[in-house]
């Protein structure tokens, strides 16, 4: 069976899986709006990072352009703020990596390109989805813009809000000297917000990336409604001054002088994202299927940088069970559930957990925090399963969990007379 493949956007998921198929001489079809040439005249598209297991999905496709051991960071470094502030570290086992979309993208369409994949550069619209869809023997949608996503019903078990959860102000910055050891660093300002600073590769080298998650109501939510063009000094100076005051192990490093966007007004990105899971897939007229990739089955906050892994992990398996089914039906669509679904629903869920309880700081998260401040091998355990959420949410799911995970890496004391001793971490 010739197998014939259409696939509705370009994005990390699209593009993976259509590297993957022409890998296994499949014939794919890409649709998307924008041709390669465009994409360096483009606003910041958003802030990535691939962790290690998603760079080993590049190698495996032969489009690791960017060395991790070269471009790549090595570990995360935490602060916790409040009046008896928490400083430590955590390995990764390999590193992870962050790349400008406006440079990985379009140089992964021109490796799909190179390798006989098709392209064809339209808007299409949910009328469009059946005709399209008829050309092919199955259709993967990957953009959840608009109608596009919302023609996959919506899961509210696992969507639990109706709006964004965070104002974000996120952004690709000079000036901003790395750490000792080049890592991504995770701060928290409880009750404001959460703030990650990404090593990144752009236009012209190694930035600095800042992903700052601010709540709404708090003292952070300002950065999202300021506007840089309308008077960048001031924008900057504003965003100093919140630096300064809610995340200052990323504030000290930076130099004033040479602090602004990387290659301009292009590089600063504002708004929100609501957590949404939809359903798997449909079934459209005439008896095609319709299956949700990426963005279209599962959007996540970007606060633990899960989006674009989980879904190049779900496109691997898209792949892998493509080549290996001759029938694209819902026993298809079973498959690929089966083997996708705790990957995805574990980022998903681990997400809108730290979402929720960032906030709240119920005894148990601040307990395992402390416990990870305390014990570098459970920092550097917690570090590495970014790369496998569905492992920290075996964690999370639970108090009794988190005490069980704490618990291996306990000696004698009392996490919660440790916690007492320090002041209860002053977080709230």
């Amino acid at each position: 069976m010739n197998k014939r493949i259409g696939i509705i956007g370009a994005g990390t998921a699209g593009l993976h899986l259509g590297l993957f198929l022409r890998q296994h001489d499949v014939d794919v079809t890409i649709f998307t709006d924008r041709p390669p040439e465009a994409y360096a005249g483009l606003r910041l598209l958003n802030t990535v990072a691939h962790h290690s297991v998603t760079i080993e999905r590049e190698i495996a496709l032969g489009v690791d352009h960017w060395p991790s051991k070269k471009y790549g960071y090595f570990g995360h470094y935490y602060y916790i703020g409040g009046p008896n502030p928490l400083k430590f570290y955590g390995d990764l086992r390999s590193p992870s990596r962050g790349v400008d979309y406006r440079l990985l993208q379009p140089r992964l369409m021109e490796e799909f390109l190179n390798r006989g994949g098709k392209i064809e550069y339209k808007e299409l619209t949910a009328e469009d989805v059946p005709t399209v869809a008829a050309r092919f023997d199955l259709l993967v949608v990957c953009t959840g813009k608009g109608p596009l996503g919302q023609m996959f019903q919506h899961q509210p078990d696992h969507s639990p809000f109706e709006q964004p959860q965070r104002a974000l102000c996120v952004g690709l910055f000079k000036g901003i000297s790395e750490a000792p050891i080049r890592a991504v660093t995770m701060t928290f300002s409880p009750g404001h917000g959460e703030m990650i600073e990404i090593p990144t590769v752009s236009f012209g080298g190694m930035v600095t990336a800042l992903v700052i998650e601010n709540i709404p109501g708090g003292d952070m939510e300002i950065l999202a409604k300021t506007k840089y063009d309308e008077n960048p000094r001031a924008f900057l100076d504003l965003l100093l001054n919140k630096l300064r005051k809610h995340h200052p192990t990323v504030a000290e490093r930076i130099d004033e002088k040479e602090f602004d966007l990387a290659n301009g007004p292009l590089d600063i990105l504002q708004g929100g994202v609501t957590p949404t899971v939809r359903t798997s897939h449909i079934i459209l007229d005439g008896g095609k299927v319709a299956l949700a990739l990426g963005d279209v089955q599962a959007v996540v906050d970007p606060v633990l940088g899960q989006g674009a892994n989980m879904a190049s992990y779900a496109a691997w398996i898209v792949g892998e069970e493509i080549i290996r089914h001759e029938v694209f039906d819902e026993r298809f669509c079973e498959h690929v559930n089966l083997r996708r679904q705790d990957r995805v629903l574990g980022a998903t869920r681990w997400t809108n957990y730290m979402l929720t309880n960032l906030r709240l700081l119920p005894v148990e998260l601040q307990q395992f925090i402390f416990a990870l401040s305390q014990h570098r091998d459970l920092a550097d355990e917690f570090t590495d399963n970014f790369n496998y959420p569905e492992r920290q949410w075996d964690c999370f799911a639970s108090p009794e969990r988190m005490r069980a995970w704490c618990a291996k890496y306990q000696r004698t004391e009392s996490p919660a007379l440790a916690l007492a001793e320090n002041a209860e971490l002053s977080m709230q």
